[in-house]
């Protein structure tokens, strides 16, 4: 039941962005002003196609508002063999966009989860991250929205996300400080536990 729920919410919030959404000529002309405004010529050979490969560009890059989370979570396999120690998979590659300032933001997750009764195939996790990993967004919420996402929908002991990431915004603006790197993490259910919180850090030491 709650899982229908969710997913008629992730309808009514899908057709209320495709309603809203501009076209692909709208967006192109888009580009082209911020060309003009950056201070070049759109219409010149160089930068005649740009429009259309930036818009191509964001199909990929911002994917994941298409994507419905719980349906890739919606396959689970209970034949586990009785195993019921942590699952973790480390170093999925993250990248994201900055929602203040459209910078790219890139680095690794770590995910792992105690086991109920059942299990997700692991290409599941990696898609997670990029269904919400391809949208506008702030690393601490990304961060939430994964762990929240597994917690709720494979029902698990526990959940803990760790995000790594660097930020091109702050690396190629502002302050301009490049090698600094974010840390996020977010525990549920036993992984609030201090002993529980260890042994996921000690794992990903291994």
């Amino acid at each position: 039941m709650r899982f229908e729920r969710n997913r008629l919410l992730e309808c009514v919030e899908t057709t209320a962005r495709t309603a809203n959404r501009p076209t692909r000529a709208e967006a192109e002309a888009a580009v082209r002003t911020l060309i003009r405004w950056a201070g070049d010529d759109p219409s010149r050979e160089g930068l005649a196609a740009t429009p259309a490969r930036v818009a191509r560009a964001y199909e990929e890059w911002f994917a994941g508002y298409d994507q419905k989370p719980d349906e890739i979570l919606a396959r689970t396999f209970g034949e586990t063999g009785g195993y019921n120690e942590l699952i973790l998979m480390r170093d999925i590659p993250v990248r994201s966009c900055c929602e203040h300032h459209m910078a790219a933001i890139h680095g690794v997750a770590h995910i792992a989860y105690l086991p109920q009764d059942r299990v997700v195939g692991i290409s599941k996790l990696a898609r997670l991250v990029d269904a919400f990993g391809k949208r506008l967004q702030i690393q601490e919420r990304l961060t939430s929205e994964i762990a929240d996402t597994l917690d709720r929908v494979l029902q698990p002991l526990g959940v803990a996300v760790i995000i790594e990431a660097a930020h091109d915004c702050m690396a190629s603006r502002g302050v301009s400080k490049q090698g600094a790197t974010l840390v996020t993490r977010q525990f549920t259910g036993v992984f609030q536990e201090a002993g529980r919180r260890r042994e996921v850090l000690e794992a990903l030491k291994a």
